[in-house]
């Protein structure tokens, strides 16, 4: 049995000469025991042609290998994997004493078993992964971020990864957002009022510790963030799920009583409605009214590939009661994790001392690189690449779901990357996601996003950030295949 030639790749960022990267690559299979013995390996010419090589690297990859043992040669057959091979390592985990802890007791405050949305592990082994917030590595400007890496590694930066910066962040990525970033969006800040994150998520967990105890009521959209609203369960808070309509979160339903509004209205979560002006307007003179505090979640305004966005909240507010988010997760990779919070003062003082009692700072070498793509221009063609495809993914999106007669609840008017679907009624989308995994397709359950005893399950979230356009056409197929065998 043949190894598919397929299977085999260069690593964008690995070291070393071709010859000595092919002979790795195959090791490493074999190690890892992808390989088997006795497989046979693709021909020197059509391996030398997948990679884009020349015949000759291959052929003296191979040859060192079988000097080293790894393959065996068969005459005119090719290479097969040697019998001498070294045997990928067995691992067998240790006995584990017995326990005398009742956990059930030991435990304060559980945060596991929460209805959270798990990606596979595996998803990008899947042929059709319609799956939100994970990014497309083909896409990511590897060779600028690697030369930023490295000269944030240079003596005149070293310092952003030896040096404690305690309660502060990498002067340059802050005045970066200040001077850049954020005028996009309307705002203006001073560098006291900006603060980098782990991402948005962290944000708006910062933001949640500071503005909400026992006594104070949030607000929030239904559906919505599902991780905000898991994350607001386990804090000693009062919630009120507020259902939102096709122009997001309808202000007159925010309570009297209500103390912080999270709300999304660039891009809605899940549904990706976006506010209007005139009800942007609305919400915070609500706000005003009852003088309550607004996180304002942009999460992704840079994916506006539609069109020039709304202004954000922030822009429009004029008591300093926004508080903004915003993170690189989607534009530049969720891997990263950098995002930002940017609010008054007074405010930023107490996040800044929150952060620092739990995780001091993110990375300082990861700001510094960021910095450094940021201000050379790299962000800015990246985002063009990454709009260019996005806007691409959408149209045959919208068009293979045309063709199969799918239903969009939700799409933004501006871009984005996600769709929010709606199935018929009696479709349970977790069954209907269960039955697409056996055909390598991956869609998001819609429950999750939902608070309140009566949850829908006929609507599911597409991303299309991390599938090709050229595989859209067939998995929406598939989706909607499965759709019909429902007996609804």
């Amino acid at each position: 049995m043949g190894i598919a030639v397929d299977t085999f790749f260069l690593k964008p960022d690995a070291q070393g000469t071709l010859q000595a990267q092919i002979q790795q690559m195959i090791a490493e299979g074999i190690l890892l025991g992808r390989f088997r013995v006795g497989e046979k390996l693709p021909s020197s010419r059509k391996l030398a042609e997948h990679l884009g090589v020349s015949r000759i690297t291959v052929t003296l990859a191979y040859t060192e290998l079988l000097s080293n043992d790894y393959l065996t040669s068969r005459g005119r057959s090719g290479y097969f994997v040697s019998e001498n091979a070294p045997v990928p390592p067995s691992y067998a985990p240790p006995e584990r004493a017995e326990e005398n802890v009742d956990w059930g007791r030991a435990i304060a405050r559980r945060y596991s078993g929460g209805d959270m949305l798990l990606k596979p592990h595996d998803w990008r082994d899947y042929s059709y992964p319609f799956i939100y917030g994970q990014t497309d590595p083909t896409l990511f400007d590897h060779a600028n971020w690697r030369l930023c890496a490295v000269r944030a590694l240079g003596q005149k930066d070293f310092a952003s990864l030896t040096a404690d910066y305690a309660d502060q962040d990498d002067p340059l990525l802050i005045e970066f957002i200040a001077r850049h970033t954020l005028p996009r969006r309307g705002i203006t800040a001073r560098p006291q009022e900006i603060l980098i994150t782990l991402g948005a998520q962290n944000a708006l967990w910062l933001a949640a510790q500071v503005l909400l105890n026992h006594r104070r009521r949030a607000a929030i959209e239904n559906p919505g963030y599902y991780a905000l609203s898991e994350m607001l369960r386990r804090l000693p808070c009062q919630i009120t799920p507020l259902n939102v309509d096709a122009d997001g979160l309808p202000p007159d339903l925010v309570p009297d009583e209500t103390d912080v509004i999270f709300t999304s209205p660039s891009h809605q979560s899940p549904t990706t409605a976006t506010m209007p002006l005139e009800r942007r307007r609305d919400l915070l003179a609500r706000a005003h009214e009852i003088d309550a505090m607004i996180v304002e979640d942009d999460y992704d305004f840079e994916m506006a590939f539609a069109g020039a966005p709304s202004p954000s909240l922030k822009s429009l507010d004029t008591d300093g009661r926004v508080i903004y988010v915003g993170s690189f997760s989607k534009s530049l990779s969720p891997g990263l994790r950098i995002g930002y919070i940017v609010g008054s003062e007074p405010f930023i003082r107490e996040v800044r001392a929150l952060r620092m009692l739990t995780l001091r700072h993110p990375p300082g070498h990861i700001q510094r690189t960021a910095a450094y793509f940021l201000s050379l221009g790299h962000y800015d063609t990246q985002i063009r690449r990454v709009s260019a495809a996005l806007k691409q993914r959408r149209e045959a999106m919208e068009k293979a779901i045309a063709e199969h007669g799918l239903t969009i609840a939700g799409r933004g008017v501006y871009g984005g990357s996600s769709l929010w679907m709606k199935a018929p009624d009696g479709v349970d989308s977790y069954e209907l996601s269960r039955r697409l995994i056996e055909r390598s397709v991956l869609i998001e359950p819609g429950k999750v996003f939902f608070s309140g005893p009566d949850e829908p399950t006929e609507y599911y979230r597409l991303g299309y950030s991390s599938i090709a356009s050229n595989k859209v056409a067939t998995g929406i197929k598939y989706i909607a295949e499965a759709t019909n065998l429902f007996d609804y």
